[in-house]
């Protein structure tokens, strides 16, 4: 199983939600999270002083899939996601150990379906 964590601009969110449906992925967990990198943010003047915003508004995305699901999930966010500027994100990918559903106590791959 992998974890797959993607960082991307909140316009694109609905695009990446079709993602979901296309390759028939289970679960989606989502987080607004302000961060910087290399965008850099912007200055603005408030009441005539200047003020550095170098933190913007990203999502955070975190699923969980099989591990054929994994490469078919990447490509489909690096192609709904870019816009060829700076802050288009990144994507991190982590082996799972496993996992458990309380519910059910299913574990494994089982436990993500």
């Amino acid at each position: 199983m992998k974890k797959i964590e993607a960082f991307i601009r909140p316009e694109k969110l609905e695009d990446i939600k079709e993602i979901m449906e296309e390759l028939k992925l289970n679960g989606l967990s989502i987080m607004q999270v302000m961060g910087c990198g290399n965008q850099k943010g912007w200055t603005e003047f408030v009441r005539g002083a200047e003020v550095d915003y170098n933190f913007l508004t990203k999502i955070k995305i975190e699923l969980f899939v099989e591990d054929h699901q994994a490469e078919p999930a990447i490509s489909a966010i690096i192609k709904k996601a870019y816009t060829g500027e700076y802050g288009d994100g990144k994507i991190f990918i982590s082996n799972i150990q496993d996992a458990v559903r309380i519910r059910t106590g299913e574990r494994g791959e089982d436990a993500i379906k």
